[in-house]
């Protein structure tokens, strides 16, 4: 079993970029765009979405099949929400293939034993959800979701939103919130620059971005003005610039 469609674009030094549940490689346009400008961005689609939709994996399975097709060299990790998640868990896997680490809307998992297990159970309804009413209406009421509710009205966007039901449901059950271990005690083993985002609207996710910054040994956080948890497409620009500023400094 082995991940495709590998995708990479611009020159420069190396960037990979794990997208957002529901999302795919194809996502967040003007901000990848952006990164293009000075980056060698490579990008593809994380288990249970869009071409790798028939995939199904744990977030330490999902690190190791990044690792058969990722760079050998290190190089700059950086993901979004689920694809933050995904990133630690590479990050820990195989530190030293990574030589600097960004984490949008990350979260070192949940803490409590019996709430990590409630959590298991909603995502799995949520997974029930999907399986019942299908992708695209899923896809609706998830964008619906408060957290999203700034998001401009962008129809590329949403085209590029991963329409496989069972992918979504399985990632959700596999590989949602719900089955990350806590995650704190274990970044203090993570010695790379690692740059923490979260958007200035997302009060959650503000705080784990300064406790991340505060567990790793190099770290530093970032609030995006005007944005809440999507900041890279709430504000694109803002979001790639702290990237590339962050990247440069190899």
């Amino acid at each position: 079993m082995s991940l495709l469609g590998v995708q990479r674009r611009g020159s420069g030094p190396l960037l990979v970029w794990f997208h957002g549940f529901t999302q795919t490689k194809d996502s967040a346009h003007r901000f990848r765009s952006i990164l293009t400008g000075t980056n060698e961005l490579l990008t593809l689609d994380l288990p249970g979405h869009g071409e790798n939709a028939t995939i199904l994996a744990s977030l330490d399975e999902t690190a190791d099949l990044l690792a058969e097709v990722l760079p050998g060299e290190p190089f700059a990790l950086g993901g979004y929400s689920f694809g933050a998640r995904v990133a630690l868990h590479f990050a820990l896997h195989y530190p030293a293939r990574v030589n600097r680490l960004v984490l949008l809307g990350a979260t070192r998992g949940i803490m409590d034993p019996l709430e990590r297990d409630e959590r298991r159970r909603s995502d799995d309804a949520l997974a029930q959800r999907i399986e019942s009413i299908g992708a695209d209406a899923f896809l609706d009421e998830w964008l619906a979701r408060a957290m999203f509710a700034s998001l401009p009205n962008d129809p590329l966007e949403r085209a590029a939103r991963s329409s496989h039901a069972a992918g979504l449901a399985g990632s959700l059950r596999l590989a949602g919130t719900g089955t990350q271990r806590w995650l704190a005690t274990e970044l203090a083993s993570l010695s790379m620059p690692t740059l923490a985002l979260a958007g200035a609207l997302d009060q959650k996710f503000r705080l784990e971005a300064t406790a991340i910054a505060e567990n790793v040994v190099d770290g530093r956080a970032e609030i995006v003005a005007d944005a809440h948890h999507a900041a890279h497409l709430e504000q694109p620009e803002r979001s790639a610039e702290l990237v590339q500023r962050f990247t440069r400094q190899l």
